[in-house]
């Protein structure tokens, strides 16, 4: 999220880690009107080595953007927008690096 600067990279909503901590305060004042945010895996981490818990494979979204990226998760269509190739791009990855990124885990 530090890396986003606490804000959804898909409509760019200010936000704050939906599980806790203060680190969006360096981004946002605290009298903002802020959305939770959690961090959502471009690559389903199930299909990732080491479960991809890395930078590479994350990009954070609100609650709205969130369900959006999840269908083609359990669809395997993407909605326009929200494919993981269009959300690695938002993040400046792709799925080799963050593969790459995973198996050094």
């Amino acid at each position: 999220m530090r890396r986003d600067r606490y804000q959804c990279r898909c409509c760019g909503k200010p936000g704050k880690d939906r599980q806790g901590g203060d680190e969006y305060l360096e981004y946002h004042s605290a009298s903002l009107s802020l959305v939770d945010l959690d961090a959502h895996h471009i690559q389903d981490r199930n299909q990732m080595p080491n479960g991809g818990y890395v930078k590479e494979n994350g990009i954070s979204v609100c609650d709205d953007c969130h369900v959006l990226a999840e269908v083609f998760h359990q669809t395997g269509e993407a909605v326009e927008g929200f494919s993981p190739e269009d959300l690695f791009q938002m993040i400046g990855s792709s799925l080799e690096e963050a593969v790459a990124a995973s198996k050094r885990l």
